[in-house]
């Protein structure tokens, strides 16, 4: 059988006041430690959580802002281009009108010279006729 003499319950007493007193001075002070480096480990990662949210959504709106932008150079360099065929072809058709105007002022120039030509020439013509029958009639 087993037997309960006093140095068991001095060593009893002994554990119990050793546990209390290690309880007091390492146990709890560790324990506090875990818990507070849990609450930081804990802390960080719910901040870099919060932190890869936020940088999710803004990388989101720069997309989307990136995007918003291409479509507005786009239309910018559509209308810009319509603008630039606009343009062309009015040029264009300026010039044509242009090169007719020219072309008809160079055709009633060359017609007014032309004309103005068979005139001098006809006279020219009949004043020759009349000094060369001059010449016949007193030869």
């Amino acid at each position: 059988m087993l037997e309960l003499n006093k140095w068991f319950f001095a060593q009893l007493a002994n554990f119990l006041l050793l546990l209390i007193i290690l309880n007091i001075v390492l146990f709890k002070p560790i324990l506090q430690l875990f818990k507070e480096r849990e609450k930081r480990t804990k802390g960080s990662l719910d901040e870099a959580k919060a932190m890869d949210a936020e940088k999710d959504n803004m990388l989101a709106q720069f997309d989307a802002k990136i995007t918003e932008a291409n479509e507005k150079a786009r239309g910018i360099h559509g209308e810009l281009k319509n603008e630039g065929a606009r343009v062309q072809k009015e040029t264009f058709e300026a010039a044509q009108k242009d090169a007719a105007a020219i072309n008809m002022k160079a055709k009633q120039d060359l017609d007014a010279v032309v004309k103005e030509t068979k005139n001098k020439l006809r006279t020219d013509v009949k004043a020759f006729s009349e000094k060369i029958v001059e010449k016949m009639v007193s030869a």
